[in-house]
C-alpha cells in the first residue's frame, strides 16, 4: 500500500523477466551498442538535478526572453524554495500544485518540491476555474505556484476565495525579464500584471520572493524512488474524467536514464534545447526539462509558442536540440519567411504527442537536414516507451522500437489475456520501469487498466518481422489536437449542460494545422432555436481553449446503434468522405 494513495500496481524493476520467455523481436534488432537489459538504478529524481548543478555551475541553465541564468543560480534558488516550503509546513505527503508558463519558476518549485519529499501537481494554465476546482480537490493539493500575470492570478485568487486551497505562492513576473524589458514590460503591458497586495485574499498569499528570503538551509527529505510520488499527472484515461497518474521518482529518474541512452550523439554540457512544449504536459516536463538538465543543456525557453518568436529564437540562439509536436513542425514549414531564418543549428528533432504526417517528416528534414525521431508513450509511462532508432532505420509511420528495459505486449482485442501472433493487430500493452504506480485513489480504475503487469493503452498496433510497431487504430474515444488528447465525453458532458440540447455527438475531424480537431453534432429540443454561437459562449468557461469544438452542425437526427445508443462512425465515415 502507498502511503500517497490508492494500493499501486505493483514497480517493475528493470531488467528482470522470465528467464525462459522467447527474446522479443525487437531485442534481436536492436541498434548496436545499446543495451536492452542495460541496469538502471533507480533513485530520487533531484539527485540528477544536483548532478547537473555540480556539473555544470556557471554554464547557462536556463535562457527567458534574453535573461540568461546559470545552473548555479538555479540551484540556490531551488534550495531557497526548499527551505521556504519547509517552513511552510510542507513536507512529505505534501501536494505542490505549478500554474505556470515555462520559466525558471517552474523549473526552481518542481524540484524544491521534490527536495523536501512532497508531491508536484502539474496543472494547465488554460484550464478553466472548473476544471482547476476539481484537480485541486482531487489531488488534495494545498499551495499553488504561479506568477502575477492577471490571466493565472485571477485563477488562483478564485480558487483562495472559495477555500479551494489554501494557500497561494506568487511570483513577479518581471524579475524573470533582463533589465530592458522589464522597464519595457512595465511601459507596455503593466495592465497585464496583478495586485496581489490589493487581493481581498491578501492574507493567503506569500510572495516567491518572501518564501525564498533565506539562507537555502532545508532538511533534505528521506525518499524511497520506487514508491514515494514525484509528480501527480492529470490525464483523461478512456472517459475524459481526470486521473492523477502516480509517477514515482524510479518512474521518471529512470525514463531521463532510457532517453538518454537511446542517443548517444549528444553531448553533455555541450547542448543546447528549445523548449517551446509546456513543461505541465508529460512529454515536455520529461523530454524537454527533465532530459536537458540531466545533459546540462542551455534550456531555451518561450512561455508559450508564438510561430515568429520562435524562428527568430532558433536563428539567434542556434538550439541543437528541438522535441515539439508535429503542428509546430508543419507550422515551421509553412512560415512564408522560413527562407530568411537559419535553422541550421539543429542536429536532432523529437516528435511525440500525435502521429507525425510523413509529408511533413520528410520535408523538414530536407530543409533543415535535422533528423526527426518519433516517440511514443502516455503520461502512465513518464511518458517515454518507444523511440524511432537514430541509426538509419526508422521506418515511415513507426513509432519504433521499445527503448531500454520495455516490454511491449500486443494482446488480443477480443480476449486480453492472450498475446497475438506477429504480424496481427493487437492492443498496445507496456510494461518497465517508467510504468506508473496507479491512479491517485482510483484503485478499480488501475486495476482496469492493467492485464497483469502490463498497462493497456487503449491503442492498436502491429509489430513488423523487425519488432517496429505501428499503431493503426484507437480503442480509446479521443482526438488527439496539437498532441493534446481531448476527450469527446467531456465536451458531451458540457455541452448537455445547455437547456436546449437533447442529444450531441462529438467527433474528432481532420485538421491542417492541429492534425485533429473536436466537432459538436447537435440535436435540439422541439422548439429550440439556439445558435452555434450560444453554444460557445456556454461552452467558454467550462472547457479549455483546445476542447472547444472547432465547428457544430445541428441535425434533426443524430445516427444511433441498433439498440438506441448515439453512434458516431457513421459522422465520421462523412468527415472523412468530406476530406
Amino acid at each position: 500500500m502507498s502511503a500517497n494513495g490508492s494500493s499501486p500496481h505493483e514497480a517493475a524493476v528493470p531488467g528482470q523477466g522470465d528467464a525462459n520467455a522467447p527474446t522479443p523481436l525487437y531485442i534481436q534488432h536492436y541498434p548496436q551498442g545499446i543495451a536492452w537489459d542495460q541496469p538502471f538504478q533507480p533513485a530520487p529524481l533531484n539527485e540528477m538535478f544536483d548532478r547537473a548543478v555540480a556539473q555544470n555551475g556557471p554554464r547557462p541553465c536556463v535562457h527567458f526572453l534574453g535573461k540568461i541564468t546559470t545552473y548555479d543560480e538555479i540551484g540556490a534558488m531551488v534550495d531557497q524554495a526548499a527551505a521556504g516550503l519547509q517552513a511552510q509546513g510542507l513536507g512529505k505527503g505534501s501536494k505542490v500544485g505549478l500554474l505556470l508558463p515555462n520559466c525558471a519558476t517552474y523549473i526552481v518549485y518542481y524540484y524544491a518540491t521534490l527536495k523536501i519529499g512532497a508531491t508536484v501537481v502539474n496543472y494547465n494554465p488554460l484550464y478553466t476555474v472548473e476544471e482547476l476546482t476539481f484537480q485541486v480537490k482531487d489531488s488534495e493539493t494545498t499551495h499553488m505556484v504561479t506568477l502575477d500575470l492577471k490571466a493565472l492570478f485571477e485563477k488562483v485568487e478564485a480558487l483562495l476565495a472559495d477555500g479551494t486551497l489554501q494557500t497561494g505562492i506568487i511570483a513577479n513576473f518581471q524579475t524573470l525579464l533582463p533589465s530592458v524589458k522589464k522597464v519595457l514590460f512595465r511601459l507596455f503591458k503593466g495592465k497585464e500584471l496583478a495586485q496581489p497586495a490589493a487581493s481581498s485574499v491578501a492574507s493567503k498569499l506569500v510572495m516567491d520572493k518572501d518564501l525564498r528570503a533565506n539562507g537555502g538551509a532545508f532538511t533534505p527529505a528521506s525518499i524511497d524512488p520506487l514508491n514515494d510520488l514525484a509528480v501527480l499527472q492529470y490525464t483523461g484515461g478512456t472517459t475524459g474524467t481526470p486521473k492523477g497518474a502516480m509517477l514515482t521518482h524510479a518512474n521518471l529518474d529512470i525514463n531521463v536514464k532510457q532517453v538518454l541512452t537511446w542517443a548517444p550523439i549528444l553531448e553533455p554540457g555541450q547542448e543546447r534545447m528549445l523548449g517551446v512544449l509546456p513543461f505541465f504536459h508529460v512529454f515536455a516536463m520529461t523530454g524537454v526539462m527533465n532530459v536537458g538538465l540531466a545533459l546540462g543543456c542551455e534550456l531555451v525557453l518561450m512561455p508559450r509558442f508564438v510561430l515568429a518568436d520562435a524562428m527568430k529564437l532558433i536563428t539567434q540562439t542556434k538550439p541543437t536540440i528541438m522535441p515539439a509536436v508535429p503542428t509546430i513542425f508543419s507550422a515551421m514549414l509553412n512560415d512564408p519567411k522560413l527562407k530568411t531564418y537559419d535553422l541550421t543549428s539543429l542536429k536532432l528533432c523529437l516528435s511525440g504527442g500525435a502521429p507525425l504526417p510523413l509529408e511533413v517528416k520528410r520535408e523538414f528534414e530536407r530543409v533543415t537536414s535535422c533528423s526527426i525521431i518519433e516517440a511514443y508513450g502516455l503520461s502512465e509511462t513518464s511518458p517515454g516507451a518507444t523511440i524511432t532508432p537514430l541509426d538509419g532505420r526508422a521506418k515511415e509511420g513507426s513509432i519504433g522500437l521499445p527503448i531500454p528495459g520495455t516490454l511491449v505486449s500486443l494482446r488480443d482485442l477480443e480476449n486480453i489475456e492472450q498475446e497475438v501472433p506477429q504480424g496481427e493487430k493487437g492492443e498496445i500493452c507496456i510494461k518497465g520501469p517508467q510504468v506508473m504506480r496507479g491512479y491517485w485513489n482510483r484503485p478499480q480504475e488501475t486495476a482496469n487498466t492493467f492485464v497483469g503487469d502490463y498497462l493497456r493503452t487503449g491503442d492498436v498496433g502491429i509489430m513488423d518481422e523487425e519488432g517496429f510497431i505501428f499503431i493503426v487504430d484507437r480503442i480509446k474515444d479521443l482526438i488527439l489536437c496539437s498532441g493534446y488528447n481531448v476527450y469527446p465525453r467531456r465536451i458531451e458532458e458540457a455541452i448537455y449542460q445547455h437547456s436546449d440540447v437533447e442529444e450531441v455527438t462529438v467527433i474528432g475531424i481532420k485538421d491542417e494545422y492541429r492534425g485533429e480537431a473536436p466537432k459538436a453534432f447537435i440535436k435540439l429540443k422541439p422548439g429550440s432555436s439556439v445558435d452555434a454561437a450560444a453554444i460557445m459562449a456556454h461552452l467558454e468557461p467550462k472547457l479549455s481553449k483546445i476542447e472547444l469544438p472547432s465547428a457544430i452542425e445541428f441535425r434533426d437526427e443524430l445516427p444511433k446503434t441498433m439498440i438506441g445508443k448515439l453512434s458516431k462512425k457513421e459522422l465520421v465515415q462523412e468527415e472523412n468522405d468530406k476530406a
